[in-house]
């Protein structure tokens, strides 16, 4: 489980597609789970300020290839704070960047999910892009926007997002949850 506040910004030494290694200052055991990218990886090694983490052709299925730059994020530990919503670094889909539109203290991003995820976003919900926690600012039928403050854009890769991109997407589990709680006579 994590909050999807950004610890750090790790650099990807090397992903040979199954092994992937992130220079990082993060110091992590052997067997913790790490959000790359919003993606729950285990740590297979550490040392020398790299993380080691293997990564299975089921997950490489799900997200976006992994860039240059990651965000990453230690599990959330008993009694640590939440600051900000319960994200799992289970990746619902890959969504596309529709537009990025500069703002006076930010930036405004357009999002293009896959259309079975829309149904799970409201107006002032969360939504994980990349493994970041955030606030949906707008839903219509086609996607949805976040603001991004200066703070986020400094302290993740979100500040690299540009049109015509993509983003791991994890909608709010509470939302799925209260679907699969309905009776199946309810429309969905």
């Amino acid at each position: 489980m994590f909050t999807g506040l950004v610890r750090e910004v790790g650099r990807v030494e090397s992903f040979d597609g199954g092994r992937l290694v992130v220079d990082a200052a993060m110091s992590s055991e052997l067997g913790d789970s790490v959000s790359v990218d919003g993606v729950c990886l285990t740590v297979v090694g550490n040392g020398g300020g790299r993380l080691s983490f293997d990564v299975v052709p089921e997950t490489l299925a799900r997200v976006k290839p992994f860039g240059a730059r990651v965000n990453l994020e230690p599990a959330l530990r008993a009694g640590d704070p939440l600051g900000g919503h319960y994200v799992q670094g289970h990746v619902d889909g890959v969504g596309r960047v529709a537009s990025v539109t500069p703002q006076v203290d930010g930036v405004r991003v357009r999002i293009e999910p896959p259309p079975a995820l829309l149904r799970y976003l409201v107006e002032k919900g969360s939504v994980a892009l990349e493994g970041v926690s955030l606030t949906v600012a707008a839903v219509d039928e086609t996607g949805f926007d976040v603001a991004l403050i200066p703070h986020t854009l400094a302290e993740t890769t979100l500040s690299e997002l540009a049109a015509g991109g993509s983003v791991n997407l994890e909608i709010d589990v509470l939302a799925k949850y209260v679907e699969r709680l309905l009776p199946d006579t309810m429309p969905r």
